[in-house]
């Protein structure tokens, strides 16, 4: 009989012994599979983060360039009045009225020109310049002995730019 008990008693701890194996087992693939878990979760966090970054410097990209070139549209609807002004101011007067009518036009042009460079708008230099096909527009191409090749000899329409942003190209002629 004590015999039979030792043997009762030896399956039990071999049952108990599988059991607590098997236990052991499970637990190691459970905490493998929740530290998979966690890695794809860290993992997907830092995606959402980067993603995150990325828009927010995208945005603010978007935003500088906007109040950067907030007043383009408006000096491209204001350029062609400064042509007329400027072509207003070359012709001659007579007498001192349309002088002093002229001498008013020409302080009335001065404070528009110095309102569009307060805006960052410039005038493109172009005469004796080497042609840029970014900044002109050639037009027509002469000979001329007094200049080099591909540079300006005439500019027949001003261009303008915006800070660093070219508006109205010049339109020019250029030496062969």
């Amino acid at each position: 009989m004590e015999e039979n008990k030792q043997e009762i008693i030896d399956e039990k701890d071999e049952t108990q012994n599988e059991e607590s194996e098997q236990t052991v087992v499970e637990e190691t693939d459970e905490v493998e599979q929740l530290r998979q878990e966690k890695e794809e979760i860290n993992n997907r966090l830092l995606r959402l983060q980067a993603d995150y970054d990325n828009f927010r410097r995208r945005t603010q990209k978007e935003k500088e360039a906007d109040r950067k070139y907030r007043s383009q549209s408006l000096v491209e609807e204001l350029i062609p009045a400064l042509d007329n002004f400027e072509r207003a101011l070359q012709v001659e007067v007579d007498g001192d009225a349309a002088k002093n009518f002229a001498n008013g036009m020409k302080m009335v042009y001065d404070q528009f020109k110095a309102a569009l460079e307060k805006e960052g708008v410039e005038e493109i230099p172009a005469k004796g310049e080497e042609f840029d096909p970014h900044m002109h527009q050639a037009i027509m191409q002469v000979e001329d002995e007094n200049y080099e090749s591909n540079i300006v000899v005439e500019e027949l329409q001003k261009g303008y730019r915006l800070k660093d942003r070219v508006i109205r190209p010049s339109m020019v002629k250029v030496n062969q």
